[in-house]
């Protein structure tokens, strides 16, 4: 089965073709992160524009180089949410008029479920019962995965996603957006025990995540426990330590609680979704602390936004439903994975 998917639920505008939810055919992503440098995070309205003139465009070269004729595509997937409000509506809106266009059935896939399938696809064979983790701009989870499309929720962020606080960081750092590169990059010349940061505890749910108080802990670094408005006369090598400090705390974390899970939660592999799994470092400590456990990382294109991870997890959601959404799907900013 040929399935197209659509992605558009922030700044990443995707168009991908893959088989059977495993082979792709093509993965064209257009990213309007450029445009939001300036404004050191993503402008919803910006990025709805940049969605309106890339997505023909996009779909055309994806059909190109996937060498499939429309006729051919057997599903449309389209990522349902969460996200900008915006940005869902242009793709959703998209892909219901190629339903109806084309005469294909329709298919609403949860971004959030899309991060984790996208470490599955390939020849890889998944091993169940898993721990998932999703690590992104917009959200970090914990979650039980016994199947394709069956989870249970374990644990969240409070407050900021992982991302989000790399992003923040960066900015207090005087480093472009997307921070996350930028942060890992300059890690790497940094003392990770220059600076004593924690990460935040939740008394009442111990998993979940708190990253505000570590990036206000940057800031007081940074700043001053006044917290003046005139940064400090920041060396390189004081800029350093600092992001190696709070990237080694912040992924320290992550896989302190991934530890937890795993002893309340025996699995037989971890997977891991988002873009935070471009990073290295975090590659590293998984695994330094799991030696023993498979751990399934998405490819390096399948970090980011993309339609590829849509469309293979449309292809399950659709054998299971065996029947198209309707027409009036709507989209949803927030939908809950379990």
């Amino acid at each position: 089965m040929l399935v197209l998917g659509i992605e558009s639920t922030c700044d990443e505008t995707g168009v991908s073709i893959v088989e059977d939810g495993k082979r792709i055919l093509s993965n064209v992503v257009a990213s309007s992160a450029d445009v939001h440098q300036q404004y050191g995070g993503v402008f919803p309205e910006l990025a709805c524009r940049r969605h309106m003139d890339a997505l023909l465009p996009v779909l055309d070269e994806a059909l190109r180089k996937a060498h499939v004729k429309p006729s051919q595509i057997n599903l449309i997937a389209v990522a349902q949410g969460p996200g900008l409000i915006g940005a869902l509506l242009i793709g959703m809106n998209a892909a219901k008029g190629l339903a109806i266009s084309w005469n294909k059935p329709l298919i609403g896939v949860n971004h959030i479920e899309a991060h984790l399938y996208a470490a599955l696809m390939g020849d890889k064979e998944p091993l169940f019962p898993a721990l998932g983790i999703v690590l992104s701009g917009g959200h970090t989870l914990l979650l039980k995965i016994f199947d394709i499309g069956k989870y249970e929720a374990i644990a969240t962020t409070v407050d900021d996603a992982i991302g989000e606080a790399f992003d923040k960081v960066a900015t207090l750092l005087s480093l472009p957006y997307p921070g996350g590169p930028e942060i890992e990059r300059i890690a790497k010349e940094g003392d990770p025990d220059k600076f004593s940061f924690k990460a935040g505890f939740v008394k009442k749910s111990p998993l979940d995540f708190s990253f505000s108080g570590l990036k206000t802990s940057v800031r007081y670094a940074l700043r001053g426990q006044n917290d003046s408005q005139e940064p400090l006369s920041l060396t390189d090598e004081m800029r350093a330590d600092v992001a190696a400090s709070f990237q080694e705390t912040a992924l320290g974390d992550v896989v302190a609680k991934a530890k937890k899970a795993v002893l309340e939660f025996p699995c037989r592999s971890i997977v891991l979704g988002g873009g935070v799994c471009n990073n290295e470092r975090l590659k590293e400590l998984f695994e330094k602390e799991f030696p023993h456990t498979p751990i399934f990382w998405p490819d390096k294109g399948l970090t980011i936004d993309n339609a590829a991870m849509i469309a293979g997890l449309g292809y399950h959601k659709f054998l299971r439903k065996k029947e198209s959404d309707p027409l009036d799907l709507e989209v949803l900013t927030r939908i809950p994975i379990a």
